[in-house]
């Protein structure tokens, strides 16, 4: 029987759960919120509902095709990569009648793994709120071993709509974890104090402390602000924290990008351990900084996955990341 345990953000990962890449755009003009995304992207949704498969078929196809090379080298490091199921024929159609349209295509924030922790999230937005649903047999599959606790996010106050702003929200793509400190994101746009201190509520009880981090309103997730490299290097936008990075990453090396770069994603990365980092080959700068300290330095095209605002990180969750 497998244990889940993440110990950190560079802890050498060893087991994962790779996106599938599926997406209708919604029909209703509140459900999709673009205000993240960079300019050059904006017009593929720009009064486009459907299917992205249907959309812009060529599109899907390399969209899949950026899944299938990320799992063939995590599989090289041997990380042991899993695939949520593929959305049914009815929760598709069910996501068109909503008209808020459906979602599988970013792991990382449905739920996130703290420790022995296994947590589903809430996700602001409404046609993403039942992400987690392809992804829950996994979960329920983690949660058999005796040190696993599998606990769930309460469902959102939806007593003043469905963009009700009370929450709890939290995104798996706001929490980084950093031995017992727990930094969460929060912008406006993803989680909420609310979700932040149910969070913090739950942890204490395990001796973890929950940092929460104040975001620049056009950053989505923390993660696209800061990528903790490695133990004592970062890879953040100083312009995205709106208080100042939190003290506990002060004295650690950073490699600044602007808000700008931010926006395409360049924070975004995944590290395979303290000496491997994945980023996108487009990020040429960056690449040669992460040399500078010592880090290889694997690539791949994401282009795709990338227009739809997530990158290398958002499209993977870790379900074991150890240096046991």
């Amino acid at each position: 029987m497998k244990t889940n345990f993440v110990e950190s953000e560079f802890a050498p990962l060893k087991r994962v759960v790779l996106a599938q890449s599926q997406f209708y755009l919604p029909e209703e003009e509140n459900e999709l919120d673009t205000s993240f995304l960079s300019e050059k992207n904006l017009d593929l949704f720009d009064h486009k509902v459907g299917d992205v498969a249907d959309l812009y078929p060529d599109m899907q196809t390399k969209w899949e095709n950026e899944k299938v090379q990320m799992a063939q080298l995590l599989t090289s490091y041997g990380v042991e990569v899993i695939r949520p199921r593929m959305l049914t024929e009815f929760e598709k159609e069910s996501g068109k009648q909503s008209g808020r349209g459906y979602a599988n295509f970013f792991s990382r924030d449905p739920f996130f793994t703290i420790g022995h922790f296994v947590i589903e999230g809430n996700l602001r937005f409404p046609h993403r709120r039942l992400e987690v649903l392809p992804i829950r047999a996994i979960l329920i599959e983690e949660s058999k071993h005796p040190e696993a606790i599998y606990v769930a996010t309460p469902q959102p106050d939806i007593s003043q709509g469905s963009a009700s702003e009370a929450g709890p929200f939290l995104e798996g793509g706001d929490v980084l974890v950093y031995g017992k400190t727990i930094f969460v994101g929060y912008s406006g746009l993803a989680s909420n104090l609310n979700g932040i201190s149910w969070l913090k509520s739950l942890l204490e009880h395990w001796d973890y402390n929950v940092v929460p981090v104040r975001l620049h309103p056009d950053i989505l997730h923390l993660d696209c602000a800061l990528s903790m490299v490695k133990d004592g290097l970062m890879i953040y936008c100083e312009e995205a924290f709106l208080d100042g990075v939190p003290r506990e990453l002060k004295n650690w090396d950073k490699i600044n990008v602007s808000l700008k770069e931010a926006s395409l994603l360049m924070t975004n990365g995944l590290p395979l351990n303290e000496s491997v980092y994945i980023t996108d080959q487009s990020f040429t700068k960056l690449i040669a900084e992460l040399e500078k300290y010592g880090m290889k330095v694997e690539t791949l095209d994401y282009e795709v996955s990338m227009t739809f605002g997530g990158s290398f990180r958002c499209t993977t969750q870790a379900l074991l990341r150890t240096t046991n």
